[in-house]
């Protein structure tokens, strides 16, 4: 195990007014997190920190320490997973690898204890009491409503994938080296105390994961005892290892990560494919041809200047038409996000009340929950492919493969997850712009031609779930 600092360490000056800072305004915090949306949420998470302080000094920036001494959070994040939760959820059939890995931090180097096959409690205990192992849990949310309820409304809050990690690990050991990952870290410590040490980033705003040397991390910039109901926050990049202090019989912990391949680098990736497509539309030099035997050639610095001055053509009619699209991010999104968390198994979901007919108002239904792409036309892809307005949504989306990888998506069926929406002709986006803009609309408000149309369009969103009819 790398070598520890002092006993319960010394705190860095920032460290130690950010702590005192929480512990005094942590008296008038909420008790629970609130649910009713997912600002609410995320600011009953975060509290006392307010939303517009910890984006505008910590996110993306530096830690977020939260102490709050506060018995009511203590015993609600308890309710959100602990090490007797195991023998259950042993009994209902995980694997190792893919749902538990057992693993411990030697000599500064994670070394993996998993078995093959089914996961034995018992066997799982004996190597937590006598080999010291941290078991890390994959996903909980897959098994703990409570937390399908809290990363659901993250994901409607971020706009991205949320995930989550549950390490459960005995005293006087920890489970991994430092490193560093490429995700947003939200830490709720459970059950226990654990002791944590944080360090300059290397790599700041990392776009993955690295195990780091202690002889290249240098000394902490953050030390301090994380006890239950307490919050850490720290940016992608941040490297930082944990123990359990000896006198703690063992530490829970839930990691929720967020932000993964987010960046503008990324959106970027995935908008300007489109942007060069449409803009070689309308511009003829951009449809010239490249000079002769330039693919050949080993050195093509001669052609970086005139691929200069293209994407400054680029950026001029992006000027003009403002309009970046996102295609294949919101798709991976929307496929993969946890569906709406209703106190029930959202497969069930099937269409109820009144029908909508031409006199009906319409109000539309978990907005967080969809989202409206135009893109070329996906079912002729012979022809000339004309553009479409898509609505996806994630109200069928699987709860039990949510961030388990694309090997673990595929159904009981054997098919793969997939993209759950609708599909309209272009003349349909004003219509589905105003039932989105709208509290409620009238459907013969619509803006399509014919009544017929617009009955079709509230057809279609209501047997999909995304409408009701008042």
């Amino acid at each position: 195990m790398p070598k520890k600092g002092g006993k319960h360490a010394e705190m860095g000056k920032e460290t130690q007014t950010q702590c005192k800072r929480a512990k005094l305004e942590a008296a008038c915090s909420p008790s629970v997190l609130s649910f009713e949306n997912p600002d609410s949420l995320f600011g009953s998470l975060i509290s006392p920190i307010k939303e517009e302080v910890f984006f505008k000094e910590y996110w993306e920036q530096k830690p977020l320490l939260v102490q709050r001494n506060d018995p009511l959070v203590a015993a609600y994040y308890l309710s959100l997973f602990q090490l007797s939760d195991l023998k259950e959820l042993c009994s209902q059939g995980l694997y190792y690898g893919r749902d538990v890995n057992i693993c411990r931090c030697v000599n500064g180097k994670k070394k993996v204890l998993n078995k093959e096959g089914k996961v034995n409690y018992m066997q799982l205990k004996k190597d937590f009491d006598q080999k010291k192992a941290t078991i890390q849990f994959h996903q909980p949310q897959r098994f703990k409503e409570e937390l399908w309820k809290i990363q659901e409304k993250l994901e409607c809050y971020f706009g991205s994938l949320v995930g989550s990690n549950v390490y459960i690990t005995p005293q006087g050991s920890q489970g991994l080296p430092p490193h560093y990952d490429d995700v947003e870290v939200f830490i709720l410590q459970l059950e226990g105390e654990k002791h944590w040490r944080l360090y300059k980033p290397t790599v700041p705003l990392a776009r993955e994961y690295n195990v780091e040397s202690e002889d290249r991390i240098g000394n902490p910039t953050h030390e301090f005892i994380l006890k239950p109901g307490d919050l850490l926050y720290f940016p992608r990049g941040t490297i930082h290892q944990a123990d359990t202090p000896l006198g703690t019989s063992h530490s829970t912990h839930v990691t929720i990560s967020t932000y993964q391949n987010n960046s503008w680098g990324d959106f970027l990736l995935d908008a300007i494919p489109g942007l060069v497509f449409d803009t070689a539309k309308d511009d003829v030099v951009l449809r010239t041809s490249i000079p002769r035997q330039l693919l050949m050639q080993v050195n093509t610095a001669d052609s970086t200047k005139k691929l200069s001055s293209l994407l400054r053509r680029l950026a001029d009619h992006l000027d003009h038409t403002r309009e970046l699209r996102s295609s294949d991010m919101k798709k991976d999104f929307i496929a993969h996000r946890l569906p709406p968390c209703l106190g029930c198994d959202s497969d069930s979901l099937t269409p109820g009340g009144k029908l909508p007919k031409i006199d009906s108002k319409i109000r539309l239904q978990f907005r967080d929950h969809t989202l409206i792409s135009v893109e070329p036309d996906q079912e002729n892809a012979d022809e000339i492919r004309r553009e479409m307005v898509y609505v996806y949504h994630s109200l069928r989306n699987r709860r039990d493969t949510h961030m388990m990888g694309t090997d673990d998506t595929a159904s009981e069926d054997g098919t793969a997850q997939q993209t759950h929406g609708l599909r309209f002709p272009l003349s349909y986006l004003e219509a589905l712009k105003q039932i989105w803009s709208s509290s409620t609309v009238h459907v013969k408000e619509l803006n399509l031609t014919s009544d017929e149309e617009k009955e079709n369009l509230a057809l279609s969103l209501w047997s999909e779930c995304l409408i009701e009819v008042l």
